[in-house]
């Protein structure tokens, strides 16, 4: 096999949304620290929306993004919080994926923490091949070729090869 065609995990975003300031975001916070063991970031809303009493520039979630060996490990167990079987549809065109947990005391290596409560979030994977660099270095930027591209069914492949991940049936 070509070794620019092998595929890797780059990076490994958790996101919880919780959709206002204060308690139930500094809990997020602790949960997303706790978690991953790197310090997560608030996200703020940008539009106006009164009826949930939402504003710009409003800090209504938060995010944590883990790179390198620790994101695969992480995965490795997000993915046994699921019994390792996530959907097909979960898998974009470009073979990233994106999956939710409803309950973060579902992933084994995660205690509960009664000052937490109970707690869901989302977890985004970017997947990556040598090359993809080109698209943001400093100078000389330049498009991927779509033959270099990962497609889903080569992203299924390598998740289902290294995480010994099962395709739910969708109905």
């Amino acid at each position: 096999m070509n070794i620019m065609k092998s595929i890797g995990v780059e990076k490994v975003t958790l996101n919880i949304g919780v959709g206002a300031p204060g308690d139930k975001l500094d809990k997020a916070m602790k949960l997303l620290k706790s978690i991953s063991g790197l310090t997560p970031i608030s996200t703020s809303s940008t539009k106006r929306i009164p009826t949930w009493g939402v504003r710009p520039k409003l800090p209504i979630a938060c995010k944590v993004t883990v790179r390198g060996k620790k994101a695969e490990t992480l995965l490795q167990n997000l993915l046994h919080a699921l019994d390792n079987k996530i959907s097909k549809r979960k898998f974009d065109a470009t073979g990233n994926f994106s999956f939710g947990i409803e309950e973060y005391i579902n992933i084994p290596s995660v205690n509960y923490d009664p000052s937490i409560g109970v707690i869901g979030l989302e977890v985004a994977v970017t997947l990556k091949r040598p090359g993809f660099r080109i698209k943001r270095r400093a100078t000389k930027k330049r498009k991927i070729p779509a033959r270099h591209c990962i497609t889903s069914q080569e992203a299924i492949a390598y998740v289902k090869e290294k995480y010994g991940l099962k395709l739910e049936e969708d109905e």
